[in-house]
């Protein structure tokens, strides 16, 4: 082959200096010639090994089957060539929202063609136009996998600004989670906890994603929470009340002392109306019976709107009951 290129040169008159420059202009030209044509768009039918994952609550997240795709594709010819060095078919794994998924039977899950259009990219790569699928229908099988609902509990360390407070309890959303494990692992788990979920100098309404703590051998249907706390500036109203007792039977008389409590609302800034009219102190005759000597929370039957929360002090009252004349 060497005596032939060295013939040929020999013949068109090229020195070896020139022969090596001709060489070199035929090769990056034959470069650019491919990279063109790899570059322009062919029809060409695509195949793909699709291996499936999808939250589906009782059932493992991995699909433990591969289905395959056959669809006819226009894309580059960069593409074709990538197909071909990987005997025609990619094996990928796609995630799947768990509402796309239609259940067939037991551990069988399905999904149409025409619902694959929106994850194309993601089977056969991008910049490739679908035409139409060949495959109409993937099947997948999701075995079944033990679990349980446990609630989730928000870990929380929370200060606030002077005079400000929060209007409700922290909310966690979703307020429980599904676990995945073996018996022996969901049988100790009775809830689940986030980290910690730490803010100071609360002024407003505060809101965010919380983790989950990690439960070795455990999988759970969600990783993370979302917390949220309105916030709100008070001012503190102190009202005087009788204490009355209350669901005391005929026959009975209860006595409460001391007869009277200091209770503080914490009222939402500015105050718009007088909180002092309404409020209800009691103790309650049933807490008195079953109590270790008489002693009873003094508790509040109704708040107007606007209050917070309150205080009342004393908190424990001294009761004695008596027969009624």
């Amino acid at each position: 082959m060497g005596k032939l290129v060295h013939r040929i040169l020999k013949m068109l008159n090229i020195s070896g200096r020139d022969g090596a420059v001709l060489l070199l202009s035929l090769l990056l030209a034959f470069s650019i010639w491919l990279i063109h044509n790899l570059s322009l768009r062919y029809t060409e039918f695509l195949q793909a090994s699709v291996e499936a994952t999808s939250n589906i609550e009782g059932h493992y997240y991995r699909s433990s089957n591969r289905s395959d795709i056959i669809a006819r594709c226009q894309t580059t010819g960069f593409n074709i060539l990538r197909s071909g060095l990987f005997s025609g078919k990619r094996k990928i794994t796609v995630a799947f929202d768990a509402s796309s998924l239609h259940h067939k039977s037991g551990e069988t899950y399905y999904i149409t063609s025409s619902e694959l259009k929106e994850s194309a990219h993601l089977i056969f790569g991008d910049n490739v136009q679908i035409e139409y699928f060949i495959t109409d229908t993937l099947f997948f099988r999701f075995p079944y996998e033990y679990h349980k609902r446990v609630p989730v509990n928000p870990v929380h360390v929370l200060s606030f600004r002077p005079q400000y407070t929060a209007v409700t309890p922290l909310e966690i959303e979703p307020d429980s989670v599904t676990v995945y494990g073996e018996p022996a692992h969901l049988n100790d788990i009775a809830r689940v906890n986030t980290e910690a979920i730490k803010v100071s100098d609360i002024s407003s309404g505060i809101h965010g994603m919380a983790r989950l703590e990690h439960i070795k051998g455990v999988r759970m249907s969600q990783t993370e929470v979302h917390y949220s706390m309105p916030a709100t500036r008070y001012v503190e109203i102190p009202v005087t009340v009788s204490v009355q007792p209350r669901n005391v039977p005929p026959g009975k008389s209860l006595m409460v002392y001391p007869s009277v409590a200091t209770v503080t609302l914490r009222c939402a800034f500015p105050v718009a109306s007088d909180f002092s009219e309404g409020v209800r102190a009691f103790v309650d005759y049933n807490e008195f019976v079953s109590s270790i000597g008489g002693r009873c929370l003094g508790r509040i039957s109704s708040l107007p709107s606007g209050v917070i929360n309150y205080s009342i002090s004393p908190k424990v009252f001294e009761c004695v009951a008596k027969d009624g004349e």
